[in-house]
């Protein structure tokens, strides 16, 4: 059974409504599912399973970053059960967002690289969920666009800047990369939410959300690929999300 529409399908759907023109991207032709963005054929809908997470997500996207097949922010979404989504503006920041970010029963945290913090921001590498005040829930707010456009989003949000940061350390980084294997490494948006849910102490959901990205990255090559590729291995993707998905409901 599929799980009903979470904040990124809902903000696809409004950013695709008040498009002018369709958006083209590389596979413009390919016919897709319109929940995943995956080709038809390889859509990863019926196997989305979300965790049991005390972390929230914010998801705040470059104006058209939502309608990209290749975004792997909506990922998040997909897996952890409170995650917000908006699309950023410079002059008008979106109120409802704002109110999300203020409210009491969140202690929000901006995603971002310690060197690009303002004068006196606080700066963690992690997050200990059991030491906040009055019972607050670790919010984590991402920006979700390419480098120079996440760059462009964090100085010109003046209300980024009065939070904390949750920037990993390179050793943190390291070891992630190492279990990734031998590759080009930079994180995808995905990427930097598992990061961030084993900074906060749940790193067996971080583990869905790695399994469920290499999932998702896997499917999105099939759905490009004129020449045939090893089919088997989406099967075996979709077997090790399950397994991950098994082990954090004994261990988160």
């Amino acid at each position: 059974m599929t799980l009903p529409k979470h904040a990124v399908h809902r903000l696809y759907e409004y950013r695709k409504a008040i498009s002018s023109k369709p958006f083209t991207a590389r596979g413009k032709n390919v016919v897709r599912c319109q929940s995943c963005l995956l080709a038809e054929q390889f859509c990863t809908c019926q196997n989305r399973l979300q965790v049991c997470s005390e972390l929230s997500f914010m998801l705040i996207m470059y104006d058209d970053e939502v309608l990209k097949p290749s975004n792997s922010g909506r990922l998040i979404a997909d897996i952890i059960p409170d995650t917000h989504a908006f699309i950023w503006s410079r002059n008008e920041p979106n109120k409802k967002m704002l109110s999300i970010i203020t409210d009491p029963k969140y202690q929000a945290f901006v995603i971002f690289p310690s060197e690009y913090a303002v004068e006196n921001q606080t700066v963690v590498s992690q997050v200990d969920k059991t030491k906040l005040p009055n019972g607050k829930c670790p919010l984590f707010i991402v920006l979700d666009g390419s480098w120079r456009e996440a760059i462009k989003m964090f100085r010109k949000s003046s209300y980024l800047h009065k939070l904390p940061l949750l920037s990993f350390t390179p050793e943190f980084t390291a070891s992630y990369a190492l279990r990734k294997g031998a590759r080009a490494f930079q994180l995808g948006t995905a990427e930097v939410a598992a990061l961030a849910l084993s900074a906060a102490g749940e790193p067996s959901n971080g583990g869905v959300l790695e399994a469920w990205f290499e999932l998702f990255v896997e499917s999105s090559l099939h759905g490009r690929s004129r020449n045939s590729r090893d089919s088997a291995i989406i099967g075996e993707l979709q077997h090790r999300f399950q397994q991950a998905y098994a082990l954090s409901l004994v261990n988160d």
